[in-house]
């Protein structure tokens, strides 16, 4: 019998450069880290790759512009991607495949190519985390925020990075394809950005028409790690390191139906959350 086909959760900023690749990566290793389940990372970002910099990876042996070709012949399946995919025992079972080199290419990716790339993901992973751009002008973006299960936006407590880019892209351009604002679990980015603003969760869930919501606090420090390239480091070193994630995580757990099939793991992290729920109940 065909085993099922794995899911996709898709995370966008509400605009560039505030850490929405942080956010993914790092709850892609928490994921993967205590299910011990087969969990991919997509980086979809076309013009602003950066994934494997922060992995301390200068030139990847293979990149998204690499399985261009595949993608056009529609030759490319899960086992293969398996196979392209980034994959030490450092990172705890996730497997990352790097993005796209060919800046100069980005435009011409196509929104097959786009669709053939995560149907072999799902093949490929029981969880495929896709990172793609706060511009809604690609088809990476467009594709992977169609297609997702569960869909993240990020933002700060900046004005500037949760009013006007909202509405422009995932309000007005999401909404021409059926994606409505209050799908999105809100991810309020905390501690990393020192002068983002003292706008909190109450006002911009109404700003944003977001419903689900939580609060991922990160050290300001943490930027030391993705410049040096250390991030895997840095989440492996302690438990706590990557349970910063857990609030991310947890909401897309329970949307995965993945929590009751857990429940006699003796990890600490996975007892919190299935507190967590009896307490919701």
């Amino acid at each position: 019998m065909r085993e099922a086909a794995g899911r996709l959760a898709t995370f966008t900023g509400s605009t560039p450069n505030i850490g929405t690749s942080l956010a993914a990566f790092g709850t892609a290793f928490r994921i993967a880290s205590v299910t011990g389940k087969r969990v991919g990372f997509l980086c979809l970002n076309l013009k602003s790759a950066k994934t494997h910099l922060y992995l301390g990876i200068d030139k990847p042996e293979v990149t998204l512009d690499g399985l261009r070709p595949e993608l056009k012949a529609g030759t490319l399946t899960g086992d293969k991607l398996r196979r392209y995919a980034f994959a030490p025992s450092r990172l705890n079972g996730l497997h990352v495949l790097f993005g796209n080199m060919a800046r100069d290419q980005a435009e011409y990716y196509e929104p097959e190519q786009i669709g053939r790339l995560l149907r072999a993901a799902r093949e490929a992973f029981e969880l495929t985390i896709a990172d793609v751009s706060a511009y809604w002008d690609n088809a990476a973006t467009v594709c992977a925020m169609r297609e997702a299960d569960h869909r993240c936006l990020v933002t700060t407590g900046s004005l500037s990075h949760f009013q006007e880019d909202v509405k422009r892209w995932a309000g007005q351009v999401g909404a021409q394809f059926g994606i409505l604002q209050e799908q999105f679990q809100l991810v309020l980015l905390q501690g990393i950005h020192p002068h983002s603003g003292g706008f909190g969760m109450k006002e911009i869930r109404k700003e944003t028409g977001c419903v689900s919501f939580s609060e991922l606090r990160l050290k300001e420090s943490l930027h030391l790690q993705l410049d040096s390239g250390r991030l895997d480091e840095w989440l492996a070193a302690e438990e706590r390191n990557a349970a910063a994630f857990d609030e991310v995580a947890k909401p897309l757990l329970r949307r995965l139906e993945w929590g009751e099939r857990l429940q006699r793991t003796d990890r600490p992290w996975m007892r919190r959350l299935m507190m967590h729920r009896r307490r919701g109940r």
